[in-house]
């Protein structure tokens, strides 16, 4: 029989993302409406997108924290009804600047939501198994994507940027229910799981808990500051960079390269989602497979960074050709996502990893903000998206360098657990 965490807890954790991520960045496929409905500029509507990220850092730490000393669960349940409210505010606004503050509000309730669920699976999956199950968690991201794409797109066909957004932001409220009855914050809480698969968990999480050296509280703000946790937030900041810039202004660009419909933009959109997917797979099962993280976060990222490139040096001779490649960065933007947050549980003590992984992504998410800024100051002074994607690229191979300077992890080569 398989084991029931793999079908308890990572399906449900990975659709409330999905409807996190689709509420975060559905206004991608909005922008050429909103920027005519509610008269911005590429500057302004690259705002627009990016400021969700100065709101996203203000839980970030706090949210870890509490995963850890109070529940992953019933944080992030009060997260989804705040983000739920928000986003529905997104589209009711009546101006830009209205929109920049609902905008603002969601990266706040969002916030705490990512670095909880890295808690939560840190403590249900040991760590031969981590890279894998944040990878299948993950792949909340590209899915989000191939889902809403065309489903926003077919929206906006038949109706408008104000529907999408509301009928969009009333999800979390739906799934609320399942994830209250289906989650538990330990092994040893859950009624549905056997109890070989809860000896067995609670055996071995807690032997790795006491291999990693203990900090004490008055020493956790120093352990943030280790060259491991601010080379992770480098490395994350540019791989944020790299996400936000493509999301949020690919579908404009495909709309500026040729007259389609929504939903043909929408439909194309999805391509490189679905290369994200089977790259997270197959780079997290081999990473378990051999125990190694850095090397498999480093090959991604590289691989990523000149796909993206090749496609803009080919794009205006050969543009399906340069489509194709540009699809292929996917593998950068997060086929390395299951080995790269292995890292920070197999390397850093239980009661630090919370906090570092907060900090982390916190501070990273702030490429949320400039990226699509700085393309949107690009586009507005030459009228192209290359420029734009080139900078995108050569984040991505800065990011594969950076990995070489983080610690190898601790983790073991994939053994064989409870039935």
């Amino acid at each position: 029989m398989p084991q029931q965490r793999w079908l308890r807890i990572i399906p449900v954790a990975l659709i409330m993302y999905m409807i996190a991520f689709i509420d975060r960045t559905n206004v991608s496929m909005a922008l050429p409406a909103l920027s005519r409905g509610l008269g911005m500029d590429p500057l302004q509507a690259g705002n627009i997108a990016g400021v969700f990220s100065w709101g996203f850092l203000l839980l970030q730490i706090p949210g870890g924290h509490l995963a850890n000393h109070w529940s992953a669960k019933r944080f992030v349940s009060i997260l989804m009804v705040a983000w739920g409210i928000a986003a529905v505010g997104c589209g009711l606004v009546r101006t830009w600047q209205e929109l920049w503050v609902m905008r603002l509000l969601l990266g706040i309730t969002e916030g705490g939501v990512w670095p909880a669920t890295l808690v939560l699976i840190s403590q249900w999956f040991p760590r031969h198994e981590r890279a894998r199950a944040n990878a299948l968690w993950m792949m909340c991201l590209p899915l989000a994507m191939i889902v809403s794409s065309p489903l926003s797109g077919w929206i906006l066909d038949h109706w408008n940027w104000r529907v999408m957004l509301i009928a969009e932001g009333a999800l979390p409220f739906l799934w609320l229910a399942i994830w209250q009855v289906s989650v538990y914050d330990h092994p040893g809480q859950a009624p549905w799981i056997s109890p070989d698969e809860r000896q067995y968990l609670e055996s071995t999480l807690e032997r790795e808990t006491a291999e990693l050296d203990s900090v004490s509280a008055d020493s956790i703000l120093r352990a943030l500051v280790r060259p491991q946790v601010l080379v992770l937030t480098a490395i994350y900041f540019l791989h944020i960079w790299t996400e936000f810039g493509f999301l949020m202004w690919l579908p404009s660009a495909l709309k500026q390269a040729g007259k389609l419909s929504n939903v043909a933009v929408g439909s194309l959109f999805a391509i490189p989602f679905i290369v994200g997917i089977v790259s997270m797979a197959l780079n997290s099962w081999h990473s378990d497979k051999t125990g190694d993280r850095r090397g498999h976060t480093a090959a991604a990222f590289a691989l990523g960074g000149m796909f993206l490139l090749i496609g803009v040096l080919m794009s205006r001779q050969w543009p399906i050709l340069a489509f194709a490649f540009v699809c292929l960065t996917a593998i950068g933007t997060y086929g390395q996502s299951g080995p790269l947050w292995a890292i920070p549980t197999e390397t850093l003590p239980r009661n630090v990893a919370g906090p570092a992984m907060g900090m982390v992504t916190a501070i990273g998410n702030l490429g949320g903000f400039f990226a699509p800024v700085v393309m949107g100051y690009l586009n507005k002074r030459t009228g192209s998206f290359l420029y734009g994607f080139g900078l995108l690229g050569i984040a991505l191979l800065a990011a594969s360098g950076l990995c070489f300077l983080l610690n190898p992890s601790r983790a073991p080569a994939t053994v064989k657990t409870v039935a």
